[in-house]
């Protein structure tokens, strides 16, 4: 008998595959490092074969330990979006690494669309804005390199997609070439009001519509795996985004709810419903998700370094052994001593959107320690998430009672409570925090006819934090952020006028 939903949430850092029975408690779960390559400065590479292989390896120790592919009645699939990969339709080999997210390399591709004034028609179409962190320019810069010449490439028989779509097509054994909604929304290619591939977008970005996934809802039938791969044929049933599923697994399915998840970036999504929110202030409009013909937008605001930053104090700087070392190293001192840093280790996202952008330390005397350093770094993401909800508060979105959180960074509980006392809101951290696989296999689920609905809620929450810190204090450290955030963009437009 199936008793079980496996998930599949392919990382920016890692891959991991977990089963959950079928009221939604995990089960079984395994998890694989991920090599990332940076072979210039703002570039930065996946080997899409490493991913295919490590999805492999987790699926198949976590089917292993449920008791075979036979305990699985479906697979739902929630990856790093905009990570953009070009494959050969029928080896399935990528003809260059990924392009992920993070990456830079097109800055100037996006600089010059919208010094000609595209940025506006790209806006209202698709929600986003004209950035490298999509994937429509990481396409485009693959074509312009491959031989034969970009021109012949429509005929050549090669397929474009994110991970979800080049991991389907794997797991199907090439039969299957599809999306889903909100990855496709991420693209610049899509049309949020057609729900489509915007025929204007793809001439505009040189993206071949023979390459093109087809896009479907995020629950329903995708394909079936090659019964060789797990033994037998397993149904894949639900795909999503990870910060899409995220909103799905925190239960977000009423307009104005809102969550945050904290992983290598941060990714603030709120439910707007069937109304598509076009931002003055700078923030994307986005599918939330696609179930049937009903489709539920969001709005939101991605910042590009939050455990990174994390990552780069230990592996960079090696101010500690472990990132859980920095919760006892702020908590240490008594202020934060002046010192502010600007992760722009990957450009600036939202609201600014400088892909010039570097990042910055401000504020350093000689009574600044390492603990100042790792304390700003921690800051930083608090910082930058109350930089989103003023911008959504621009918007007119309604303040969220309580900012639900997700993702490694939450167990700092220093920083959780730094995050409350800055954003001004409570913020509820749930008992499972795997909430991005947890959407995942509640889509599957849906699409497997497992249950009827998404309307089941979200656990109730296993820790909150309420605002602390005094209003005059409050104010203190943001005008202090305010200032190190304008210093940095000052640098990179000064740079960039050079």
């Amino acid at each position: 008998m199936s008793t079980h939903i496996l998930a599949i949430d392919q990382g920016t850092t890692s891959t991991r595959a977990i089963a959950f029975d079928l009221e939604f408690s995990p089960r079984a779960s395994s998890q694989v490092e991920l090599t990332q390559y940076f072979p210039q400065p703002g570039w930065v590479e996946h080997d899409a074969e490493e991913i295919w292989a490590a999805t492999l390896k987790v699926c198949r120790d976590v089917i292993d330990a449920v008791g075979g592919a036979g305990a699985i009645a479906a697979i739902g699939i929630t990856n790093q979006r905009e990570t953009s990969v070009v494959w050969d339709a029928k080896s399935g080999a990528p003809v260059h690494r990924a392009i992920v997210w993070q990456d830079r390399r097109t800055a100037d591709v996006c600089d010059r669309l919208r010094a000609a004034g595209h940025e506006a028609r790209v806006q209202a179409a698709t929600g986003l804005l004209l950035d490298p962190y999509f994937s429509g320019t990481k396409l485009r810069w693959i074509l312009d390199r491959l031989s034969p010449s970009p021109a012949q490439t429509d005929a050549t028989g090669l397929r474009f997609g994110t991970i979800d779509c080049f991991l389907l097509h794997r797991l199907t054994s090439r039969r299957i070439h599809a999306t889903d909604a909100t990855n496709a929304s991420r693209t610049l290619l899509y049309n949020l009001d057609a729900r489509g591939w915007d025929e204007d977008l793809l001439a505009l970005f040189g993206a071949p519509r023979d390459m093109l996934p087809e896009i479907k809802p995020c629950a329903g039938l995708f394909g079936a795996t090659d019964p060789a791969l797990f033994g037998r044929a397993i149904p894949i049933t639900g795909m999503a985004g990870d910060q899409q599923a995220a909103l799905v697994g925190h239960g977000c399915f009423k307009p104005g709810e809102a969550k945050a998840t904290y992983g290598t970036g941060c990714f603030l999504v709120m439910n707007t419903g069937a109304a598509i929110a076009h931002s003055k202030n700078r923030l994307l409009a986005t599918v939330g998700y696609q179930i049937g013909d009903q489709t539920a937008y969001a709005i939101e605001g991605s910042i590009f370094s939050a455990g990174a930053t994390l990552q780069w104090l230990r592996d960079g700087l090696k101010l500690f052994v472990n990132t859980a070392d920095s919760e006892a190293m702020a908590a240490s001192l008594a202020d934060n001593g002046g010192v502010y840093l600007v992760p722009a280790f990957a450009g600036l996202g939202a609201p600014q959107w400088e892909a010039q952008a570097r990042g910055t330390i401000m504020g350093l005397t000689r009574d600044s320690t390492q603990a100042h350093i790792a304390r700003a770094g921690l800051e930083a993401v608090a910082y930058q998430t109350r930089d989103l909800l003023d911008a959504l508060r621009a918007d007119g979105a309604p303040a969220p009672s309580a900012l639900l959180v997700d993702g490694g960074m939450t167990a700092n509980a220093w920083l959780m409570q730094f995050l409350a006392d800055i954003c001004e809101v409570p913020v509820e951290r749930p008992t499972f925090q795997e909430v991005t696989a947890l959407g995942a296999a509640k889509l599957a689920a849906l699409g497997a006819g497992l249950i009827r609905s998404l309307d089941r809620r979200a656990s109730a929450p296993a820790k909150r934090w309420t605002p602390q810190m005094a209003a005059d204090q409050r104010a203190k450290q943001v005008s202090g952020w305010r200032a190190a955030m304008g210093g940095a963009l000052a640098v990179a437009r000064g740079a960039k006028h050079a």
